[in-house]
């Protein structure tokens, strides 16, 4: 994959995971999960960080960034703090490939900027009860 074509992809990721935290963090009761509910904040707050990096980079080199979908599906039916962990989970495994794949396309400043996001990704996994692994967003390896 070319680094900009990877920057795209992470950059339509990123719009999916922002519009997944904004469901699931709309979803969950925080006055009974406060902690869950930060931990949710938090990662909407660097999602939309990161995919407005990620628009200023694109454009930087000359090219239009991805627009967002016009919608996004979160599979997700109610209220349980368990079920919107559990697709919060599959929101930041799927950021970790896109950022596991601009690190294999880049170099310099992208590469530093995606090794950034995978660790923080990797993190945030492990708080929401993931297992670890030795190379997160590439279970290939």
């Amino acid at each position: 994959m070319r680094p900009l074509e990877a920057l795209q992809a992470t950059l339509a990721a990123e719009h999916a995971a922002v519009h997944a935290y904004g469901v699931v963090g709309g979803r969950l009761p925080s006055a009974d999960n406060p902690a869950l509910a930060e931990r949710f904040r938090s990662a909407y707050e660097a999602h939309r960080g990161r995919r407005d990096w990620l628009r200023s980079r694109i454009a930087d080199r000359g090219a239009d960034p991805s627009p967002a979908a016009l919608g996004y599906s979160v599979p997700v039916e109610g209220r349980d703090p368990v079920e919107l962990t559990s697709v919060a989970r599959g929101v930041e495994e799927r950021c970790a490939a896109v950022y596991a794949q601009l690190v294999a396309s880049s170099t310099g400043e992208d590469r530093r900027w995606g090794l950034d996001a995978l660790t923080s990704t990797s993190v945030l996994l492990l708080s929401l009860g993931a297992e670890p692994t030795a190379f997160p967003g590439a279970p290939e390896l």
